[in-house]
């Protein structure tokens, strides 16, 4: 398939008009490689373990939710240059589908709500509302992941999801107007928790966004590359 109708596909996905104004130069085919496509695998973001797999399968394009360049850049130097000699040599191309796949039907936030059993739910700016029938337990095994919960958090209760970084004032006043009784979101700051008008539940921002990207290989039929932090509890 040429890389050009598959872009094509991927737009239909995830509509570039979607991305909110700080992805401008940010999403789309962020490297060009072989025109070619036979083989697409998809990760979270683009790091040397997910590269050197995609090009050990094979494939000729990777699909990403986070882009490698995030920062423009005036000199190519360190790990970004051994990064983009090891895409660029393999001729593989890199697609990025950021906040236009957080905010398309069936994308991030939709795959969040279908992950947690959401019901009821009505859609925010960036994110989803909706009536969690989860006991503390189930809640944690479908996340899989260590969370941190400021205030009272009393499950079942209806909750706001926002995939990635969402928690912001005007997010959390929206989740209020919604009858939301609790925010789950990653990146949180200290200035925006003791503000909260809502009890807040807190991830990480990997936990949050990879049940999106691997239900989008599923989907697709694409290999999806797992590359998960080092994370470590001290207690």
């Amino acid at each position: 398939m040429d890389i050009q109708t598959i872009i094509g596909e991927l737009e239909q996905v995830a509509p570039p008009y979607l991305a909110d104004d700080m992805d401008t130069g940010r999403i789309g085919l962020i490297v060009e490689g072989r025109p070619e496509i036979r083989t697409v695998a998809c990760s979270l973001d683009v790091t040397p373990k997910v590269v050197r797999k995609a090009i050990e399968q094979g494939a000729d394009l990777l699909v990403t939710h986070h882009t490698p360049i995030w920062t423009p850049v005036t000199s190519v130097r360190g790990p970004l240059a051994s990064l983009l000699k090891e895409v660029l040599e393999s001729g593989l191309n890199v697609y990025v589908m950021h906040t236009n796949y957080d905010h398309t039907q069936g994308g991030i936030n939709d795959i969040l709500a279908e992950l947690l059993g959401l019901s009821h739910v009505q859609r925010m700016e960036l994110g989803v509302c909706g009536d969690c029938q989860l006991d503390r337990n189930e809640f944690l095994r479908r996340l899989g992941a260590p969370l941190l919960v400021y205030g009272n958090v009393r499950l079942p209760c209806r909750l706001a999801v926002v995939g990635g970084s969402g928690f912001d004032q005007a997010l959390l006043d929206e989740a209020v107007s919604l009858r939301a009784e609790a925010f789950l979101s990653a990146d949180l700051k200290h200035a925006v928790a003791r503000a909260s008008p809502l009890p807040l539940i807190e991830t990480s921002h990997y936990a949050l966004e990879v049940p999106g990207m691997r239900r989008l290989a599923e989907r697709k039929g694409w290999h999806f590359i797992d590359d998960p932090p080092v994370v470590q509890i001290w207690v």
